[in-house]
């Protein structure tokens, strides 16, 4: 795991290639070299976590220096790969080479083969052209902008600013408004883009002006079967694929650990994760002061912890250094979020990365087992007439009625198109938006439809398949994925994802949806398998979820009017103070406006830090 920064026709040097000095404090390396009429430059901080030797070094070239790659990730599968290759003498046993011989030998066609979490530029002199790639479920990021014929691309924003000067994109402020996060290609920065998942951005290379293209290497999900496969099946399969895909992401030179909550899933990753380790890991949980105890989840994991018998570490958070905090995250992630677990994983982060390079997550499991509240409003809308739901809406609206999932659930089930939905989950709604910046949103649903026809959703048997398809795919990726990227790697710390092992997603996607969720139940077969490995008390604890508790916090009115209510700010150039005071005194009412004044906070320190 690692930082990239490069491009072409640019002047690159290691003052530049320090400001991601986190991404990798184990080395560094610079690479200059014509390609066509062109200058190109690949630049690499090295984490250095599979073959710590010198033959693991970046950028690295083949012997016959055609072809060189920078690399930020894992390839998990590179063993099996690399005995695919043949009439190569391996340097050493590290997945970038693997990966460099791979594509040396068979181009761009050979991405549907990779097993892992990645974002890399290749460059293959004999093709002139510059290779820009993302992991198909964006695990990494990877950003770019192209002006003229000048390209520079980046594992992280701050670098490209120095050779992209960008305002703010105010159609994506918007969207961001909108759906919590600005999904790729869009940033909030105007001309930076980010390469979206399972994409690859080719810059050709071979004529005095610059070609660029997109391409998707992504096939479309495997259909799930009405039936056909047995429920005791799927479970011995899944049980099988996802001890296959934990063993597979222990792949390492150096100690792994976990991070832990209270719940299921990063229990059975741990649990997996132990039982092929030679010693004793180390699990992280971050806790919470000033709460009680249905919010904190260090007990919980502290039971899960001592079953497994791993070493428990605890770091622990309060609302005193709560704004401060959240400034920093925010510098750190460069792109605001309404997403409030960005706070405690800041936390989490730290504490782990005092102590290992590597942690593996339980993240991916609710996107893909349908472990959200809101999947389950898919499976009854069939049953409940749109008109009906929208009589619901009015009825609680003019009763006064307060309950957030209630009102969001009701609207869903209201709106006849499917795509306009799956977009009810927002933050702010089109009015408020309107009133807050003067603006309409215009994009949230081109670029939902884009993955909705890329994925061939229309063809998918449920309305609740498709949803999980999107947010596995065209969410995840630049929300929770984009900021445990970005914290982790401050700390030089390397996240993994096995529930995003592309095996297990296959074979998941490909099993009968009721295996998976069913009305009033979730991670159906996951839960099953892990009753064969966790006891019913830590498999069946109220989920609690991984979420600051800044419902509570967000109380202290006075404060946030302070913040946000400064007339002296740029923040109040870009959005009406009456409409954020209206926003921050209906919290205070007993509205739950949590989710929306943590983005406003978020976009104000973005703001002070950027602009």
């Amino acid at each position: 795991m690692c930082g990239v920064l490069g491009g072409v026709n640019v002047e690159i040097g290691m003052d530049l290639l320090d400001q991601i000095y986190h991404r990798g404090p184990d080395g560094q390396g610079l690479l200059l070299c014509e390609s066509g009429p062109h200058q190109v430059t690949l630049g690499h901080r090295r984490l250095a976590i599979v073959d710590l030797s010198a033959a693991g070094y970046q950028p690295m070239s083949t012997t016959d220096k055609q072809h060189h790659i920078v690399f930020n990730g894992e390839i998990y599968n590179h063993q099996d790969l690399r005995a695919e290759i043949s009439g190569v003498e391996f340097r050493g046993h590290s997945d970038t080479e693997t990966l460099l011989e791979l594509l040396a030998d068979s181009g761009v066609a050979a991405l549907e083969k990779l097993n892992g979490i990645f974002g890399f530029v290749f460059l293959d002199q004999v093709r002139r052209k510059l290779y820009l790639v993302r992991d198909p479920f964006g695990v990494k990021p990877l950003y770019y902008a192209v002006d003229g014929n000048r390209v520079c691309f980046a594992s992280e924003i701050r670098p490209l600013l120095s050779l992209h000067p960008a305002g703010i994109d105010l159609d994506s402020l918007a969207t961001l408004l909108r759906l919590r996060f600005t999904p790729s290609p869009a940033t909030l920065f105007a001309g930076i883009r980010r390469v979206r998942p399972g994409h690859v951005v080719i810059i050709d290379l071979k004529d005095e002006i610059l070609g660029v293209e997109e391409l998707s290497y992504l096939s479309a999900p495997s259909q799930a079967g009405a039936g056909g496969v047995s429920f005791a099946d799927s479970v011995t399969n899944y049980g099988g694929c996802f001890e296959r895909a934990v063993k597979r992401q222990l792949m390492s030179d150096v100690e792994v650990g976990v991070l832990l909550s209270g719940g299921v899933d990063s229990a059975l990753v741990a649990a997996i994760a132990q039982k092929h380790s030679a010693y004793s890991l180390k699990a992280f949980t971050v806790g919470f002061d000033d709460v009680d105890d249905a919010a904190d989840e260090t007990r919980d994991a502290a039971e899960t912890a001592a079953y497994l018998g791993m070493e428990h570490l605890t770091a622990r958070m309060g609302f005193d250094d709560f704004f401060e905090t959240l400034q920093e995250c925010i510098g750190i992630v460069e792109e605001p979020l309404a997403t409030t677990s960005i706070v405690p994983m800041h936390y989490l982060s730290k504490l782990a990365g005092s102590h290992v390079k590597v942690v593996m997550s339980g993240q991916g499991a609710d996107e893909l087992l349908g472990g959200y509240g809101r999947y389950q409003i898919e499976l009854y809308q069939q049953y409940i007439p749109w008109w009906l739901a929208k009589i619901g809406v009015s009825l609680t609206g003019a009763a006064g009625i307060r309950n957030e999932r209630l009102l969001r659930g009701l609207q869903a089930l209201a709106s006849r198109d499917e795509l306009t939905r799956f977009l009810t989950y927002e933050v702010f709604s089109m009015a408020e938006i309107k009133r807050l910046t003067g603006r309409d949103e215009r994009q949230a649903e081109d670029l939902l439809q884009y993955f909705y026809q890329l994925l061939d959703c229309e063809h998918m048997l449920s309305s609740i398949e498709r949803i999980l398809s999107l947010e596995l795919r065209a969410n995840l990726p630049d929300d929770l994925l984009l900021y445990t990227d970005k914290l982790t790697m401050r700390q030089s710390l390397e996240c993994r994802v096995p529930m995003l092992d592309t095996e297990l997603v296959a074979l998941i996607e490909g099993m009968p949806c009721q295996h998976r969720v069913a009305r009033g139940r979730s991670k159906i077969v996951h839960k099953a398998f892990a009753e064969q490995v966790l006891p019913d008390n830590i498999i069946h604890r109220t989920k609690k979820g991984f979420l600051s508790p800044t419902k509570a916090w967000f109380k202290d009115s006075d404060r946030l009017r302070s913040i946000l209510l400064d007339r002296s700010s740029s923040f109040s150039s870009y959005f009406d103070n009456d409409e954020v005071a209206r926003v921050i005194d209906e919290h205070r009412q007993g509205y739950n406006r949590e989710r929306h004044i943590f983005l406003l906070l978020s976009l104000k320190f973005w703001i002070d830090e950027f602009f």
